[in-house]
């Protein structure tokens, strides 16, 4: 009566195990949403202005939102992916004044990524690279510097953008996910600065800015 138990129980074990679908295999969709923050790593040209002096450089807050990735699998170990997110705010300061503006961004990133394992693995660290696109909207003066600031404005960004991650399959459809990302974004900020009795002289200003942000996204994703 034990054996034929054992028997049934190995059986039933085996049978289920048979029933599962291998993760990250070739077609698989992979959706996955989560937190993801954007901190960036700046530097700009000095802003040296003709009465003020000179006010530093560009400065820019970190911000979270809901990150939102789509993958899809090219063969067991090679995939493409989308990341998109709701739109992210920051705070832009001078180091001699503090917040002068703010700015929204949307950054979707598209890379070609690798998967270490096989179809098989309950583990997968992965590497991608591709590209980024940042598009900065919504841009605006909060402190004028009583009338010296206006007109704010941030180029759209092209740049390469690399990522490494791990999922962890917690069922043939549930996986956890812990991601990096790097992005090379440069924006050139302008804006009008007044100067001057009365401010009534006005000079057109643009500063190149490094912004290159380090992203990083934890999520729980499914896949189809």
């Amino acid at each position: 009566m034990d054996k034929k138990i054992i028997s049934g129980i190995i059986a039933a074990v085996l049978f289920s195990a048979a029933g599962v679908a291998n993760a990250h295999q070739a077609g698989d969709i992979i959706v996955r949403a989560g937190a993801v923050v954007v901190a960036p790593n700046e530097s700009s040209d000095h802003v040296v202005t003709p009465d003020l002096g000179d006010l530093g450089e560009f400065s820019v807050d970190n911000n979270t939102q809901l990150g939102l990735n789509f993958g899809y699998m090219l063969t067991d170990n090679i995939g493409i992916e989308l990341l998109a997110a709701t739109p992210f705010s920051h705070d832009v300061s001078l180091a001699g004044i503090g917040k002068v503006a703010e700015t929204k961004h949307l950054p979707p990133t598209l890379v070609a990524q690798y998967y270490f394992g096989n179809a098989k693995s309950k583990l997968r660290p992965y590497v991608g690279i591709g590209v980024n696109y940042t598009n900065f909207f919504d841009s605006k003066i909060t402190n004028d510097v009583g009338g010296k600031l206006s007109n704010l404005s941030m180029e759209n960004s092209w740049g390469l953008a690399g990522q490494v991650g791990l999922d962890y399959q917690l069922t043939d459809k549930l996986l956890l996910n812990a991601s990096v990302w790097y992005a090379k974004i440069d924006s050139d900020v302008s804006f009008n600065y007044a100067y001057g009795e009365n401010n009534q002289d006005v000079a057109a200003v643009t500063i190149g800015t490094d912004i290159d942000p380090w992203v990083y996204m934890v999520s729980v994703g499914y896949v189809f």
